[in-house]
Parts: C-alpha cells; sequence; structure tokens
C-alpha cells in the first residue's frame, strides 16, 4: 500500500504510555511547522489474521473490519489535548512494524515514536522497532524517551543546554541534510542552536597503554597536556567554517558552539536531559552510504538519552555546500 505522507508529520502509535508521549510530541512538531499530522498504528497480529482469515473464507465480498481497541484509544486521546494540526489523518497498516513505517514514513517530513512499545522489556531504554526504524528509515525520526529529564538538578552543561535544539556535529563528515534539519527545528522553535564537535588528544609520551581496550583516564586529556587548546581552537575554526552556510539561510538562529576532548556521545546525552532535542546523523562516516549500520555516536545518544533524538539519514553521497550532502558522523 502506498500512502502520501509527503512533507508530514507521522505519530507512530501502539496504545501504550511510550507511544502516547510520542504522539503529544508529533502534534505539537506538526502545529509548530504547520504540517499535516499521521497517526499511524500497525494492526496486531491478532487483527491482521483475523482480516486474513475473513478474506479468505469470503473472497467474494469486502470483508468486515474488526475493530481496533488501540485506533479507538488514540483518537480518544487525539481529540481531548492540545491545538491540532490543520489535517490529521489516521492510518492502520498492516506487516511488521519496521516494514509499515518504513514504507508510511517516506517522503515524510519525521516519523516520531516512543524508546519502547507495548510489550517492550522494562529493562531496555530503546525498543527493537524504534532501534529498527531509525536504523533504516528514509526519514528523519524521532525517539522520544519515556522518562525524559528537567533542567532541574541536572549538571551544568545540561542546564545550559535547556530548550535548545542540539547538534553533534563532525565537520568534515556530517552531511548537510542533518544540518538542515537542526536548523530548521531550532528556527521552528525560536530557539538556540548548539553544535557539539569532539577533538582527539594524544595521550600524554609517558602513558603506557598495555591493551587497546584500556580506558585512558581523564587527567591525562586534559590540564598539562599543550595540545588541548590547539586542537579546540582547531575544532571550533573547523566548526565556524562548515556552520557559515547555514548561519547565512537561516540568520535569525542564535547558535553556540562547542569543542569537547574525546568521544561527543558522552556531552550529547548529558545535554539530552534538558535539550528540546538532540540532532544527530545516521550513517558511520566510513560506512557505505547504503549500508544500515548506525554510527557509534548515533548509537549511544539512542540507547542512552534522557529526552527526544533525531536521527536523520543521509540524502547522498556528496559533502559541500547546503544543496549537497555526505556521510554523517
Amino acid at each position: 500500500m502506498t500512502h502520501e505522507t509527503h512533507a508530514m508529520v507521522i505519530a507512530a502509535v501502539d496504545g501504550s504510555e511510550h507511544s502516547l508521549k510520542a504522539l503529544e510530541w508529533a502534534r505539537a512538531a506538526a502545529v509548530r511547522h504547520g504540517s499535516g499530522l499521521v497517526v499511524a498504528h500497525v494492526l496486531s497480529d491478532s487483527v491482521q489474521l483475523y482480516a486474513a482469515r475473513r478474506s479468505s473464507l469470503y473472497d467474494r465480498t469486502e470483508p468486515e473490519e474488526a475493530e481496533d481497541p488501540v485506533s479507538v484509544r488514540i483518537r480518544a486521546h487525539l481529540a481531548e489535548g492540545g491545538p491540532l494540526p490543520s489535517e490529521v489523518r489516521y492510518e492502520s497498516l498492516e506487516g511488521s512494524v519496521p516494514e509499515a513505517l518504513r514504507d508510511i514514513g517516506e517522503g515524510a517530513r519525521m516519523l516520531v515514536m516512543g524508546s519502547r512499545g507495548r510489550g517492550g522489556f522494562a529493562a531496555l531504554l530503546l525498543g527493537s522497532n524504534s532501534r529498527a526504524v531509525a536504523t533504516s528509515a528514509g526519514c528523519p525520526v524521532i525517539v522520544v524517551a519515556h522518562e525524559a529529564r528537567g533542567a532541574e538538578g541536572g549538571d551544568e552543561a545540561a542546564r545550559a543546554s535547556a530548550g535548545r535544539v542540539v547538534l553533534g556535529l563532525h565537520a568534515a563528515e556530517t552531511p548537510d541534510n542533518v544540518l538542515d534539519f537542526a536548523f530548521t527545528e531550532a528556527a521552528a522553535r525560536d530557539t538556540t542552536l548548539q553544535v557539539v564537535s569532539a577533538y582527539s588528544i594524544p595521550p600524554s609520551p609517558t602513558m603506557v597503554i598495555d591493551s587497546p581496550f584500556a580506558v585512558i583516564p581523564p587527567e591525562a586529556l586534559v590540564g598539562e597536556d599543550e595540545n588541548a587548546v590547539p586542537a579546540e581552537r582547531e575544532m571550533l575554526r573547523s566548526q565556524t567554517e562548515r556552520l557559515a552556510p547555514f548561519r547565512a539561510k537561516y540568520p535569525t538562529v542564535p547558535v553556540e558552539q562547542a569543542a569537547v576532548p574525546g568521544d561527543a556521545a558522552g556531552r550529547l546525552v548529558d545535554t539530552s536531559k534538558s535539550a528540546a532535542l538532540v540532532v544527530v546523523g545516521r550513517h558511520h562516516p566510513r560506512r557505505h552510504i547504503r549500508s544500515l549500520m548506525i554510527g557509534s555516536v548515533a548509537n549511544a545518544v539512542l540507547q542512552h538519552a534522557h529526552g527526544p533524538v533525531a536521527i536523520v539519514p543521509t540524502l547522498s553521497e556528496s559533502v559541500g555546500s547546503p544543496e549537497s550532502a555526505g556521510e554523517s558522523a
């Protein structure tokens, strides 16, 4: 089945509390962007089996539709909530959850889903369906963590990012469509875009690492290391150069730049405690563009984030101006 969902916001729901939180997030996003909202629900296996049996028994007549209690609940929930977009559609889908959502998400502005669905293991921060869709969908996927934390009580970095859109940027490899998505979200929210990049600091010559898996203590990465300041300056310079065309395209979006030592994933997870949205590209920078693998930073943020995360797929193999794109960090 082909669904016309171009430039619309899609909320994937299954009746769980996780999906209801995602629905509220999607509703607000559709209103912000002036987009239509599609509420998509993949029918349960039992409902699909019932329909298939009815069709086989009465193949000359239209089979009766079994009432779907999830759809009934979702319609009631949405009707009782806040402002609605100008257009709201409901879609009942068949097939496996990842395949059905990938199909309906083609060409959409974004697809929003909860971090876990009905029946997910409580010990897991990210359900298998959420991961499968975020890893392979053709549109940006927003995964809304169920237990999002506010700025109060968080650390200094989290409080500093409160309400902002945060972008994880690899200056040389993050594709332009990821930056464009982040700037668009910040503009729609009338908020600041905080850009976080990581730079490498070599270990001290006196440090002996016996194993490739050895943990380098934090004090070895800062303080007396004379390479720290030049590395940070170079990263900020690269950031500034990379962001220039997007600042020109979105002149009303305030931009804050941050360069951090080591892996950016930890900083992005920290900021997710209070950020409005964390945006990362999906693919590993050195893997084939068509690979379904997810990059290490994107994977870490998706697994551990405390708030909404946007996983943005790569649209093109080229890197350059805002008219082109490359692979993501």
